[in-house]
């Protein structure tokens, strides 16, 4: 992969990038994201925020080889410390973290979010947790979308800033209500997978000495949800 040739992945988070945004794209590794959409002329510049040195020297040397130094910073800082009043960022990309991870990002610099109109997060695990985030932090859900690439199962998060109050069941918040609506070949083989996995891990605590019975009593409950979902999914 590179700035020509993104990931599926990538390349699906990058067509939610706004024409003509400025983009943070955090976590941004050799900034092939952002590198990618100005060469194509759909950004008007932005930040690629890396907090380790490493992949922070790749972005920067990837950013000067493409001479889109004027355009696109890349700083060393952690999550959206990367972000400055200055740089009127408007849209921003977290790709490629855990759920967990993307979660604690985007609340412990809440405040630098103020100008931001998009989220385009891409969680590996724990999506639920970015759309909990997203539901009690003044964001909607306005897309989602569920992939599969090189043996890996991804979620696309897209949401916009909302005055209006946004609430989701129980079931968009584990499953994704876009992801329900229109159930892929991707969205069933993720949660066939975590159904199986679910059904092993219940299996092992029911032959314990000591039988967790409020933990067992919890993983029957998702397993009925998992499994309810399936059977929508597969009609």
């Amino acid at each position: 992969m590179d700035a020509d040739h993104l990931s599926q992945r990538l390349a699906t988070v990058a067509k939610y990038v706004p024409e003509g945004s400025r983009l943070a794209d955090i976590g941004t590794d050799h900034a092939y994201l952002p590198v990618n959409l100005l060469k194509r002329g759909l950004i008007a510049g932005g930040v690629a925020g890396e907090v380790v040195r490493g992949p922070f020297e790749n972005a920067q040397h990837e950013i000067k080889r493409e001479g889109f130094t004027a355009q696109l910073t890349a700083r060393l800082a952690n999550g959206l410390q990367a972000i400055e009043a200055t740089d009127h960022i408007d849209t921003v990309v977290i790709a490629g973290m855990g759920g967990t991870l993307i979660t604690q990002i985007l609340t412990q610099d809440y405040a630098r979010l103020a100008g931001v109109q998009r989220l385009i997060l891409q969680p590996n695990v724990g999506a639920h947790l970015v759309r909990q985030f997203l539901m009690t932090h003044g964001f909607k859900l306005v897309a989602e979308e569920i992939l599969a690439e090189d043996g890996h199962i991804y979620e696309v998060l897209v949401a916009d800033r909302t005055t209006t109050p946004v609430t989701y069941t129980a079931d968009d918040l584990r499953f994704g209500p876009f992801l329900l609506a229109a159930p892929n070949a991707a969205f069933v083989a993720k949660w066939t997978h975590e159904a199986e996995r679910t059904q092993a891990v219940l299996q092992q605590m029911q032959a314990a000495k000591q039988v967790p019975t409020a933990k067992v009593a919890t993983l029957r409950a998702e397993l009925t949800q998992i499994k309810e979902v399936l059977q929508r999914a597969r009609t």
